[in-house]
């Protein structure tokens, strides 16, 4: 595997999810998603042909980032993946089978979950982050707070669901290292304009972050 998940993590650490994107059109985005920093994009499979999406952005950049699929969910979509020669894969919920066969095959793997069970769970099957999700369902950061406060240290806690720029600092006050970005970034059908705009507002948060602490 050409990439590091945690090298590419700590050099900037948000994940770019292109839900919805068109193959005609996903170069172009992830084009400038790239000049703003991002070493990491999701082609969700609810997009259109994703895995077209995913194989382009594998054989242009390739080098560059590391790019894989969101909402994955069953072993097929694994094995659709893995044909693509992308590395990461992503899926909305703990599931300790697709984790260990991700795995396996040679992946990153980037679970959902949202407790700490499904946590655990997560990473003794072997998953390189967390991603906690819907972020948005939270009741408090304070909840963020009691699962850093037993998951740990090292694990790449990452959020997805409800994050913008504007409270990226919020997040990470809270505890958290890493982002999963979706609607705030990008939305389907809109302008690469608007995906490049979005995504130096989002690098810009997370410099002013690093430069406050």
């Amino acid at each position: 595997m050409t990439h590091s998940f945690d090298a590419l993590m700590k050099e900037f650490p948000m994940v770019a999810i292109l839900r919805g994107v068109q193959s005609d059109e996903v170069v172009e985005h992830t084009q400038v998603l790239l000049d703003a920093g991002f070493k990491m994009i999701e082609v969700p499979l609810n997009s259109p042909d994703p895995f077209t999406s995913i194989r382009l952005l594998q054989d242009t950049f390739g080098d560059q980032a590391l790019i894989g699929a969101g909402t994955v969910l069953t072993q097929q979509d694994l094995a659709k993946l893995v044909d693509t020669g992308a590395g990461l894969m992503v899926c909305p919920h703990t599931d300790v089978e697709l984790i260990k066969a991700a795995k396996k095959a040679g992946l990153y793997a980037l679970p959902g979950f949202f407790t700490a069970s499904e946590g655990f769970a997560a990473l003794h099957a072997g998953a390189d982050g967390l991603k906690l999700f819907p972020a948005e369902a939270l009741s408090s950061l304070n909840v963020i707070k009691a699962l850093g406060a037993v998951i740990p240290s090292d694990t790449w806690l990452c959020p997805v669901g409800g994050v913008t720029p504007d409270n990226v600092a919020d997040y990470c006050s809270a505890g958290v290292n890493g982002f999963g970005l979706g609607s705030a970034l990008y939305k389907k059908g809109q302008s690469v304009a608007t995906t490049k705009a979005n995504a130096f507002a989002f690098a810009k948060a997370w410099q002013a972050w690093l430069g406050a602490n």
